[in-house]
């Protein structure tokens, strides 16, 4: 393949990717499609950094939704928990892509030993109610969302870009659901990690991207 076919099938890649990812059709199981499209480049420290912390954190939440499933054996749980399997595969095909060490460990385990302190915190902290375990998972969602819209302002290389765009949608869908939850038998949720205007727009938007603040 010529430098100029190379160069017009890497535009046209990532055009269709920013088409799929406005209209919202973009789905993380589609990812190993788009990234196959993409040219990698040369990994900052910050950036291999990020997909080694983003996939265990992915991880800490699926591992946290399936111990508060086997708990409450609450729906949510257990159909989040299996989006976030898709999280961490996402993340795993980034870190096969730039040849990096997986860090993820078994469910409950994990090589970070905040994440580590932070698991077994909400986890206990889940199980002390129902209502305490839809927070929970609404706290998780705030953070996941809070460290990818950084990370990606960060981040430089498309493929990075694509992934977390599609992880940060995802959340913001898994917040809602949480909320949802929590506002329909509880009272009402508050935020403590998002800004009160991010949460009000992610929690009042009808679509999967509210717009104005990301990366």
């Amino acid at each position: 393949m010529d430098r100029k076919t190379k160069t017009t099938n890497g535009k046209v890649a990532v055009i269709a990717t920013v088409l799929l990812l406005a209209t919202g059709a973009l789905a993380v199981a589609d990812m190993p499609i788009v990234l196959d499209s993409i040219e990698p480049a040369p990994l900052s420290a910050a950036e291999e950094a990020s997909i080694l912390f983003l996939r265990e954190e992915e991880k800490l939440a699926r591992d946290v939704y399936l111990a508060l499933n086997d708990i409450w054996q609450y729906r949510v749980f257990e159909n989040i928990a299996r989006s976030e399997q898709q999280h961490m595969d996402s993340m795993l095909s980034l870190i096969d892509r730039y040849n990096l060490e997986d860090p993820a460990l078994t469910p409950g385990k994990f090589t970070d030993p905040e994440l580590q302190a932070l698991y077994d915190t909400l986890v206990e902290r889940g199980a002390e109610s129902l209502e305490e375990a839809l927070r929970v998972g609404a706290l998780i969602e705030e953070v996941d969302i809070e460290d990818l819209v950084v990370d990606m302002a960060a981040a430089d290389n498309e493929d990075i870009d694509a992934i977390y765009d599609s992880l940060l949608r995802a959340s913001y869908n898994h917040l809602r659901a949480f909320v949802s939850q929590i506002d329909r038998f509880y009272d009402d949720y508050e935020p403590s990690v998002l800004s009160g205007e991010q949460y009000d727009e992610i929690i009042g938007s009808t679509s999967s991207a509210p717009r104005g603040w990301r990366g």
